[in-house]
């Protein structure tokens, strides 16, 4: 085997010919090509079992996905001017969508630049790095972000488990600049305040923006519950629609200090109240209590992160929802999402159907969304679809 290269077994080359870009350390001919030959992070050529070309990848020989596919041309140069380029192509997409610099600036594969996540929050860049691949190369991407979009300033926000499977640290920091004291974020005609070295993922979930319009269109005089609210991003677009009242619950104090904030930041505290409290605790007191709500957001966490978790998670949603139904007013609306890839749509469809038929309600999806405009879907990569959302109209039994 000549140095930079890797042979796949026989027929091993299909999904990399109809688009996908992993490669599985299972799929490579180790015979022909010893995965220890490398280091974390290399660039290798990718060929099928004839010698044929595939294309130019990443590589790390101790993960699962051991290379994952830059460019189908051969022999590319990963340098500041690949970074530009491709930047550049996500650019040209955000910028006919927003006409402001507020969202999923890269989104992985999606983008040609797989284990890259960076959203944009006005001249500040929060960027995810979650290969080896990316990490080895940070600089030439950093120099890059530089001469695209001048930003004020770039967090690395790393603290990711899947850089735990790249043997990589999980410490964030600012590598560009210094962040402003208080960082405000505008989506669907609201502000937000945002921690992102202290918040979740990248300090944002810009992914269900489109439903979140969606939901403060009908939201004027309903009574709305935010179950797993986070920092109000369903809420304050509710209570600024008009909603008479919105109860946000989340576990999480801090998620609940800066909702707090935000409603402030809108004018709308008067119509908002905040529960820290366990979603199921609260349902179940909820329901004792006889409280009902006439519009209730479930949006959870990712409760199956693995294949293995299925059956645990899986339960985890059907009681989620089960619950919710139960304090939903009659002809009321429940929209129920789900960010695990690995509970399909059909997952969740049965979980609502089922739920609603053992309370004896008739439950219809009236819409169906999904991860916003700044997440594009390739159609030859199923991981980049992830996110469901069924807005359901519940009413009493036919």
């Amino acid at each position: 085997m000549s140095s930079g290269e890797i042979y796949l077994k026989k027929n091993e080359d299909k999904r990399l010919r109809n688009g996908h870009l992993w490669v599985f350390s299972n799929e490579v001919d180790t015979k022909r090509s010893p995965l220890d030959f490398f280091a974390p992070g290399d660039l290798v050529q990718v060929k099928a079992s004839d010698g044929k070309a595939i294309g130019t990848a990443y590589i790390n020989p101790q993960s699962l996905i051991c290379a994952r596919l830059l460019s189908r041309k051969s022999n590319i140069k990963c340098d500041v001017s690949f970074f530009k380029k491709r930047i550049t192509t996500a650019l040209a997409l955000r910028e006919k969508l927003f006409d402001k610099p507020f969202y999923r600036l890269v989104y992985g594969e999606s983008d040609g630049l797989p284990g890259l996540v960076i959203d944009r929050f006005g001249t500040v860049l929060s960027v995810q790095i979650t290969t080896a691949g990316i990490e080895l190369r940070k600089e030439l991407l950093i120099t890059a972000l530089q001469e695209l979009l001048s930003p004020s300033a770039i967090v690395l926000k790393n603290d990711n488990k899947q850089r735990q499977l790249e043997g990589l640290d999980t410490e964030s920091h600012v590598v560009l600049g210094q962040l402003p004291d208080v960082i405000v974020i505008e989506e669907n005609n609201a502000q937000f305040q945002i921690d992102i070295i202290g918040g979740q993922k990248t300090g944002w979930f810009y992914d269900h923006r489109e439903s979140r319009a969606q939901m403060a269109a009908f939201a004027k005089n309903q009574r709305v519950l935010d179950l797993f609210c986070y920092t109000g991003a369903w809420a304050v677009p509710a209570a600024l629609a008009g909603a008479s009242e919105v109860v946000c619950v989340d576990a999480s104090e801090s998620a609940l200090q800066l909702a707090q904030e935000n409603a402030r930041l809108n004018q709308v505290e008067g119509k908002m109240k905040f529960t820290r409290s366990d979603v199921f605790e609260f349902l179940k007191q909820a329901r004792q209590n006889g409280e009902l709500y006439d519009i209730i957001v479930l949006d959870p966490p990712a409760l199956v992160k693995r294949k293995k978790d299925f059956k645990e998670g899986y339960e985890a949603y059907r009681r989620l929802n089960h619950l919710a139904l139960q304090v939903l007013a009659n002809n009321g609306v429940l929209i129920s999402a789900s960010c695990s890839f690995h509970l399909s749509a059909e997952n969740l469809k049965e979980i609502l159907r089922s739920s609603g038929r053992h309370i004896d309600r008739h439950l219809t999806f009236f819409s169906c969304g999904g991860q916003g405009s700044d997440h594009p879907i390739d159609p030859a990569i199923p991981e980049t679809a992830y996110l469901k959302t069924f807005f359901c109209s519940v009413s009493t039994s036919l």
